[in-house]
């Protein structure tokens, strides 16, 4: 297991010192699944909740929390993202929609820590959009999919 580098010599917090890093094109794919009941899935893929449009309002959502990850996150550095896209995939099978949030920059750091805040401020959306008519809706399975770019180069998740 390598040292982990959000701590000093002394076990202290810090910030990594990312100034001697090359500049990389980066790219992160993070996903994960909201889980509800039938008469929610139907009515948020519908277009039938009184809130409104819950992917419109949960992409946008979502596009903002990976912009503002640094302020939510103690020790990520705030970057200078070049594209974040947040996707909806309903899945009849489980009652269930993946969301899928991609965040790119031209950075010393990664942007794995800005895709996983977007899921899940996106499913959180959902959650808030839709407790009105199921509070027993699940948000699981958070996880990055893939990452590219660095010096750890590729990252892809086992299927």
């Amino acid at each position: 297991m390598t040292n982990l580098t959000h701590f000093n010599d002394q076990g202290h917090a810090i910030m990594v010192d990312v100034g001697h890093k090359d500049i990389t094109q980066r790219e992160a794919i993070a996903r994960g699944l909201i889980q509800m009941k039938p008469e929610t899935y139907q009515a948020i893929t519908n277009n039938r909740i009184q809130k409104g449009d819950v992917f419109a309002v949960a992409r946008l959502a979502g596009i903002m929390a990976a912009k503002k990850t640094s302020d939510l996150i103690p020790l990520c550095h705030p970057l200078p993202l070049t594209a974040v896209s947040v996707e909806f995939c309903p899945l009849d099978d489980g009652y269930s929609i993946e969301i899928e949030a991609c965040c790119r920059t031209d950075g010393k750091t990664g942007v794995e820590m800005e895709a996983l805040t977007a899921v899940n401020i996106a499913a959180l959306t959902i959650y808030d959009m839709c407790k009105a008519v199921d509070r027993a809706m699940v948000i699981t399975n958070i996880r990055l999919h893939k990452k590219s770019g660095g010096k750890s180069g590729l990252y892809q998740e086992v299927l």
